[in-house]
């Protein structure tokens, strides 16, 4: 079945407008509680957390009113990073976890992810049986059945205890000054409690949260104002997170910005040494850059390449055994600790090879020279289907000849906004940008 409501991270869009809707947040909370009903027994529960967009209280209630009608109790955390949720819902014996975020997206955005009761995100197969009950419509519980809200004051507590606990035992932060940058979003208060319980010199930014304001010129999509604070304040390293914590870029200490391939490689050949690596083998999307292939094969190592989303590195991961992955964006898997990327716990591990180490960020963060990439995204409108266009293919076909032994490109639709994303790797610059601008000129004037 051809799914219409979810892409790649859940149900994701603009708050109030299709597919993200009070309306649809009901039918979904009721054909999503209707499936977990059917498919488990027992006491059937389901923990929702948000981050701190203004439409997170219009989702929440949806939620729980459509989760209620069907017999479901709702557990509502509150603010809290995405990851707490993948925790808490095995840890609190739920049927099924929810989270209220759009991740990186602007405030008007919000989406709807779906964790079930093992605390790993939902397959497309289950995605796709949803998508039909909410289109079929589903029968209510009875009167006597309808499920029970309740708000859960520790939820947060619960999850900076399982953070901290990934961190080696008995080290310190203590004479290392942090800038932690939480977009104004779901780790606004985990982020620095954290850090500062640990030892650090903590400077927050992004910790103001107005419902609006999410994302907005800080965080991991914009780590300017993190890179600033950084050298204002004379500090050793930033971590910015983005909106609801899964992601997370690391700037040294003169400023300058280490993305998750990075952070990738350095956790990998550590983990590695210490024979943690399983099967001496890192997952990464297609987006990763071939200079972190060819780190990891410089040491025996291997990358196995996924589609682009945490969503199915942790699929690839769970199916090969292995232990850690993620994306260049910054999502950071360790299935040894987490069931999602968790932007904190990664940050944490680069802070421990900082003590180990001794050494400074900047000696940490650039593990590898990346080949030189060039990303550009093209806006379409509804109903368009840019891609199938004869002029798009012939120079797409004649672009990948451009490139054939000299780089690679990759062209796809965003599962997350109406984007056509246009990426291409190239040792030689100038062809890279010819072989991206033709693309991008031939994709807009097909929209």
């Amino acid at each position: 079945m051809e799914r219409k409501l979810f892409g790649t991270d859940g149900v994701r869009g603009t708050a109030n407008t299709f597919p993200m809707t009070a309306e649809m947040a009901l039918m979904i909370g009721a054909a999503v509680g209707r499936y977990f009903r059917n498919e488990h027994g027992g006491v059937h529960r389901v923990v929702i957390g948000k981050d701190t967009r203004l439409s997170g209280y219009m989702f929440e209630n949806a939620l729980t009113a459509g989760l209620t009608s069907t017999g479901m109790n709702v557990l509502l955390l509150g603010p809290v990073p995405t990851p707490a949720v993948g925790l808490l819902t095995p840890s609190m014996r739920a049927d099924l976890g929810i989270m209220i975020s759009a991740s990186h997206n602007p405030a008007q955005d919000n989406g709807i992810k779906f964790f079930g009761p093992d605390g790993f995100k939902l397959s497309d197969a289950v995605e796709a049986e949803i998508e039909a009950l909410v289109e079929a419509g589903v029968a209510s519980a009875s009167p006597v059945n309808i499920g029970r809200a309740k708000r859960i004051d520790d939820g947060r507590f619960r999850y900076q205890e399982r953070v901290k606990s990934s961190f080696p035992a008995g080290m310190r932060l203590d004479g290392m000054k942090v800038v932690v940058d939480c977009a104004n979003g779901a780790a606004y208060r985990t982020a620095p409690e954290v850090l500062w319980e640990l030892g650090a010199d903590v400077v927050p930014v992004g910790v103001a949260p107005n419902g609006l304001n999410i994302n907005q010129d800080c965080g991991s999509t914009k780590p300017r104002t993190a890179a600033e604070a950084v050298v204002a304040h004379g500090a050793d390293v930033a971590l910015c997170l983005d909106g609801d914590a899964d992601r997370i870029i690391l700037i040294d200490e003169t400023g300058r910005v280490a993305d998750g391939d990075q952070i990738m490689a350095l956790m990998a050949a550590r983990w590695a040494e210490e024979d943690r690596l399983h099967g001496g083998t890192l997952v990464a999307t297609v987006m990763s850059n071939l200079g972190l292939e060819r780190f990891l094969q410089g040491r025996g190592l291997r990358l196995e390449r996924t589609g682009v989303g945490d969503r199915y590195v942790v699929e690839a991961m769970r199916r090969g055994g292995w232990n850690l992955g993620g994306e260049q964006s910054g999502h950071i898997v360790m299935t040894d600790y987490a069931t999602t990327g968790d932007g904190l716990m990664a940050g944490l591990q680069f802070l421990a090879e900082m003590v180990r180490t001794g050494k400074r960020a900047s000696e940490l963060a650039r593990n590898f020279d990346p080949v030189p990439q060039l990303l550009k995204n093209v806006r379409y409108g509804d109903g368009k289907a840019p891609l199938d266009s004869a002029p798009v293919q012939t120079a797409i076909a004649e672009v990948e000849q451009a490139l054939n032994g000299k780089g690679r490109l990759l062209i796809r639709k965003s599962g997350t906004e109406p984007l056509i994303r246009v990426m291409a790797e190239c040792e030689d610059e100038t062809l890279l940008a010819q072989s991206v601008d033709r693309i991008v000129a031939e994709v807009e004037a097909a929209v």
